[in-house]
């Protein structure tokens, strides 16, 4: 199965869209008009172990980078394709993020609401997982060529993922056009027989790209693993969206509930 179906009828779509449009990109976006690739099948993967038994691997689109290292190039018109490997026992202040198409604020408030780290180590240790993988990949999902990424970024990032042994993969994007990117890398990594799940807040663009399994909810951009300094409503997020991999026995996008429930402490001014 194609990680996008008909490829060469959507690179000519973009050929068209970059001609008249890249060079006025709306507030660091890509505007109404740019061609979101849209696929009709996804590819499965049934989870053959159960949570907390899998190595669970973090792959972010929000840009981070080790402070002092080379930051991606957010200037690129096509969008940057490489992707940093980082160690989890990293701290907020080793971090920096290239954000384009997002406002860093929430993520630099609290790295847990795009880098949920913290989350995922507290539930590796109450065994909801059963390993965080050692380390989590980075990389900008600004990435207007989507072709870039099925021809660049994934050949490299499918060999770093098969090095660790991850068992399963957990991918949260940043900005509206990152749903796009990771969700063209959950397709490849299921193709390849990896269970994933995409957290999602742009439900549309999940709807049309079809990553394999998508939880969505109504988040924000920028906070998509949950609200800045709630820990709670973080492992909400988290938790709801984790234990959908194991159930789920073919392709779909699941609504969360986490919306529902923190309206509900909102009223009783629980927050």
């Amino acid at each position: 199965m194609e990680i996008i179906e008909q490829i060469e009828v959507w690179r000519k779509r973009y050929a068209d869209w970059h001609r008249e449009h890249a060079t006025a990109q709306i507030n660091g976006d890509v505007g109404e008009s740019y061609p979101f690739v849209v696929n009709k099948r996804a590819p499965f993967t049934p989870a053959r172990r159960a949570l907390p038994m899998l190595n669970l691997a973090l792959i972010s689109s929000a840009g981070a980078y080790l402070d002092g290292t080379q930051p991606f190039n957010v200037s690129d018109a096509a969008g940057d394709v490489s992707f940093r490997e980082i160690p989890i026992e990293v701290g907020p202040y080793d971090l920096k993020f290239a954000a384009r198409g997002y406002d860093p604020a929430a993520v630099q408030a609290d790295l847990n609401t795009q880098l949920p780290l913290q989350r995922l180590g507290e539930f590796e240790a109450n065994r909801i997982i059963g390993q965080l993988n050692p380390v989590f990949w980075s990389f900008s999902g600004f990435i207007p060529n989507a072709a870039n990424v099925v021809d660049e970024l994934l050949p490299r990032l499918q060999e770093r993922v098969r090095r660790y042994e991850v068992q399963a993969a957990l991918l949260i994007p940043a900005s509206r056009l990152c749903h796009q990117s990771v969700s063209l890398i959950a397709r490849a990594l299921e193709r390849s027989g990896l269970p994933t799940m995409t957290l999602a807040v742009a439900q549309d663009v999940v709807e049309a790209v079809r990553p394999p399994r998508a939880a969505c909810y109504a988040g924000a951009l920028g906070s998509v693993a949950g609200k800045p300094n709630w820990p709670e409503h973080q492992r909400r997020v988290l938790d709801e969206a984790l234990r959908l991999i194991e159930p789920m026995d073919q392709p779909g996008i699941r609504q969360l509930t986490v919306a529902l429930q923190s309206q509900v402490e909102s009223e009783r001014g629980e927050r």
